[in-house]
């Protein structure tokens, strides 16, 4: 059986080499790499633990076999230890799944409007509650970068960057990108509108992206003469500056088409700052899916949970129901859900996934 997990070996070896690298005061020179290398070692310490656990376990298998030759009364114990160690290597055969490799990232949520109006509106203003509630759970950061509201207060548009303050080690999940890549896709609420006179209840949609954030600028190359930066007067509320300053600004990268208008900031360059930010997580999330389309269908399967176009989940407010298509989960909690307890309806995409990929693995 020791045979059985030999593909693990050289994650440990890799990760031993990571531990040396992080104790070499160079490395912390450069933030970008040694949050790379830190978020690598994290992983890889949830296949050394299982492992360690399973090679530990399997070692008392053994031992507890020959004394249960030579003393029945033995045997009990033995039978525990073995299905001890059974557990153990499910839980090294999970970790060993291969990963996304950007479940360490930071993400940039984008929440648009969609049919339905003003209360669509309103709904992507309550998701923008549920996700920074859950984030706030979590223990990570939020900064909304750019928002557009609506008349009765809930927003056509809002940008949401998500951002974890350490690498959790115990979390078996991984970072800020493994938790929401599933929740990009359209989001269906079915309530009474607050401009609904009749008491009828309308249905209406808002769609969710979810963008893996690009961690230093050299990982997206851009270059200069790609870009048109177009500068305009702010609209809406704001500081004393808006409406005043041309602080505005809308940057079209030209290859692509891709579009970016930012002008929550009160200055250009914060406004130019937080635009290029966008884009590239936009440019990476592109890459990502032309890569994804030439891989195997596999990963194209695994991709669709992610597709924007699809719808993925309904809120009914009269029944307090939550239910997700993808996974048949359901739930009638949604008041706490979308305060921000989101754990359970992640879980079931999550676990959906991992099943998947457990069947991939099995049959390879």
């Amino acid at each position: 059986m020791a045979e059985d997990f030999a593909v693990a070996r050289p994650l440990l070896a890799e990760h031993a080499e990571l531990e040396r690298e992080l104790a070499d005061p160079d490395l912390h020179g450069d933030p970008a790499r040694a949050r790379r290398v830190g978020r690598r070692y994290a992983e890889l310490g949830r296949v050394v633990r299982a492992y360690r656990a399973w090679e530990t376990l399997t070692a008392d298998v053994a031992a507890a076999a020959e004394l249960a030759a030579e003393d029945p009364s033995f045997a009990a114990e033995h039978a525990e230890l073995v299905a001890e160690v059974a557990d153990a290597a499910e839980t090294l055969r999970r970790v060993l799944v291969p990963r996304d490799p950007d479940d360490g990232r930071d993400v940039i949520l984008e929440i648009k409007a969609g049919e339905g109006g003003e209360e669509s509106a309103l709904f992507a203003g309550d998701l923008l509650r549920m996700y920074t509630r859950y984030a706030e759970r979590k223990g990570w950061a939020t900064q909304v970068l750019e928002a557009t509201e609506s008349a009765l207060g809930g927003y056509k548009d809002v940008q949401l960057a998500v951002k974890a303050r350490s690498v959790d080690p115990d979390d078996p999940v991984g970072g800020v990108w493994a938790h929401l890549k599933y929740e990009g896709g359209v989001h269906r609420v079915q309530r009474v509108p607050v401009t609904e006179s009749q008491g009828r209840i309308h249905t209406s949609a808002a769609g969710v992206l979810v963008l893996p954030e690009v961690e230093d600028e050299g990982e997206i190359e851009i270059d200069a003469n790609d870009l048109r930066i177009d500068v305009f007067r702010s609209s809406g509320p704001g500081g004393q500056s808006v409406n005043t300053t041309d602080s505005a600004v809308r940057i079209t990268h030209v290859p692509t088409g891709i579009v970016v208008s930012m002008q929550n900031e009160k200055s250009q360059l914060q406004n130019r700052e937080a635009g290029m930010r966008v884009l590239r997580a936009r440019l990476l999330a592109a890459r990502q899916e032309e890569a994804a389309a030439a891989a195997s269908e596999a990963r194209r399967s695994q991709v669709r949970t992610v597709d924007r176009s699809e719808r993925i989940r309904t809120y009914n407010f009269p029944e307090n129901r939550i239910a997700d298509h993808r996974t048949g989960y359901k739930s009638y909690n949604l008041d706490a859900v979308l305060d921000g307890d989101l754990d359970a309806v992640i879980t079931s995409a999550i676990d959906m996934d991992e099943a998947a990929k457990l069947a991939a693995a099995g049959e390879q």
